[in-house]
């Protein structure tokens, strides 16, 4: 049997048990990591795993069945175990689900790929970690770690609506990093982000990356680190990185505009969310500049696709409109509860997890500035980059965040190192003081965003520039 057949077979199997629609995934997934430390490879991994998931609804209630079987009986035996949850959960009755309508497609997507990843020599990979490693040992790096992943999936998804949809998306990506320890000191640098720069794309980003020609500079910045003044305390204007500015959507934005932790369905890994959809369409989330945007359609960034899990084709839409909030991630089921007219944002971690709401590509529009003219616009201010720590209470509204690097901004001049550079705020308060906001816009990769019980990892993407916040608390130590 295709795999189409085996999904087809598993849907009917589900309506026959009773229920109203259901679904199904075939997944294909290959994955290769290796990692390397101070000039020598330290680990490989090759992983490949296929199998089926189904998901059925009866009444208000969802079942879902996965297994690792690909034949006709363990498909049709999965449809019938996700109909009998399904079924199970609806005696105790909750309140109507309906799903928003979406148009049935017959398609095939595709995500672009120059080279493929799987396809280049392991030896070539490997060389490119030990260079790079080794010239940061060189370059005085206590420790010096390289990394890249490689995952290449297809999926094949049919439902009981008529959707017969076949994507294979190929994602990859790397970084480097460089510790140094000093007496009761340790500092790190990274290059291009703290955990990498990932993408939905081939091979071509990871060369992009040039982590061997940026190798030698961050193992020293890390030298560097270890004798810079401490960042000071108080408030004062903050300008952001680009890759940390990525990190601060993903946590204060993405995840608080994620429809089930607004609805209360979700409150896993720091679940739930401050705003009140009552203020759909009027509530000030930041400034005139912030512009964010879902846009699944990016091509190479990490949270791009064809059609998400439900079958919904990828679509732009705003979530901030010139600092009003005005969109949510939604999946079918969530947004007709919220009368919403719109999902197209849930995605599974793999054939054996329910699909649930997740972050597609969610970021800024670009801004009319550039960092030079945010720096030349600065009197007196910190410049921070590159995440180091983070920590956001439950409801997406009060954060505290610590950075690899900061630089003094003195009279439109970036000045002298700082370490240990950290910064807090609420939410809304601090979107709404960002006055500047550069165009260089980067879509930063997420590979390792974390939801849901049982755990589910997905892949996000945040475009983002640099931009300055006024009157910012940095310098916190606890």
């Amino acid at each position: 049997m295709s795999e189409f057949d085996v999904a087809t077979a598993a849907v009917q199997a589900a309506l026959d048990a009773g229920a109203r629609y259901a679904d199904a995934r075939v997944m294909h997934r290959r994955y290769e990591s290796m990692s390397a430390r101070n000039g020598d490879i330290e680990e490989l991994t090759q992983d490949e795993s296929i199998g089926l998931g189904v998901r059925a609804l009866v009444g208000s209630s969802w079942g879902f069945h996965a297994v690792p079987e690909l034949s006709e009986a363990a498909a049709r035996d999965a449809g019938r175990r996700a109909a009998a949850t399904a079924t199970a959960s609806a005696r105790v009755p909750g309140p109507p689900v309906d799903l928003v309508p979406v148009p049935a497609a017959v398609a095939s997507w595709a995500s672009g790929c120059e080279v493929d990843p799987l396809g280049v020599p392991l030896s070539d990979k490997g060389d490119l970690l030990v260079r790079a490693t080794g010239t940061m040992r060189e370059h005085g790096a206590d420790l010096a770690e390289g990394l890249y992943q490689i995952w290449d999936t297809t999926k094949w998804f049919v439902s009981s609506e008529g959707h017969r949809i076949d994507q294979h998306i190929r994602e990859c990506g790397g970084g480097i990093s460089a510790t140094s320890i000093g007496d009761g000191e340790t500092q790190r640098r990274s290059w291009p982000s703290y955990r990498g720069q990932y993408g939905t794309t081939g091979w071509e980003l990871v060369t992009s990356l040039d982590l061997v020609g940026h190798a030698a500079r961050i193992a020293e910045e890390s030298r560097e680190l270890l004798t810079a003044p401490e960042c000071p305390s108080g408030e004062t204007d903050l300008i952001l990185g680009g890759e940390q500015l990525a990190l601060q959507i993903h946590e204060s934005v993405g995840h608080a505009i994620e429809l089930d932790r607004i609805l209360g369905w979700e409150a896993a890994f720091a679940g739930t969310s401050w705003l009140d959809l009552t203020r759909l369409g009027s509530l000030r989330y930041g400034s005139e500049l912030m512009n964010v945007t879902i846009d699944p359609t990016i091509p190479g960034a990490l949270g791009s696709f064809g059609f998400d899990d439900e079958g919904s084709p990828a679509v732009k839409r705003d979530a901030v409109r010139a600092g009003r909030w005005v969109g949510v991630l939604a999946g079918r089921d969530s947004a007709a509860v919220a009368g919403l007219g719109y999902g197209g944002s849930v995605r599974a971690d793999g054939w054996a997890r329910l699909p649930m709401v997740r972050m597609t590509n969610v970021g800024l529009e670009p801004g009319p500035h550039t960092l030079d003219e945010i720096i030349d616009a600065t009197d007196d201010g910190v410049l921070m980059d590159l995440n180091r720590s983070w920590s956001i209470d439950d409801k997406r509204l009060n954060f505290q965040f610590g950075c690899e690097v900061g630089w003094e901004v003195k009279r439109g001049r970036r000045g002298r190192m700082l370490r240990n550079p950290t910064y807090t705020g609420i939410g809304p308060l601090f979107w709404r003081s960002m006055d500047m906001l550069s165009s260089e816009i980067v879509p930063w990769g997420t590979p390792n965003c974390g939801k849901g019980q049982p755990g589910q990892v997905g892949h996000t993407g945040h475009p983002a520039a640099p931009a300055r916040f006024r009157n910012v608390r940095v310098g916190v130590r606890a």
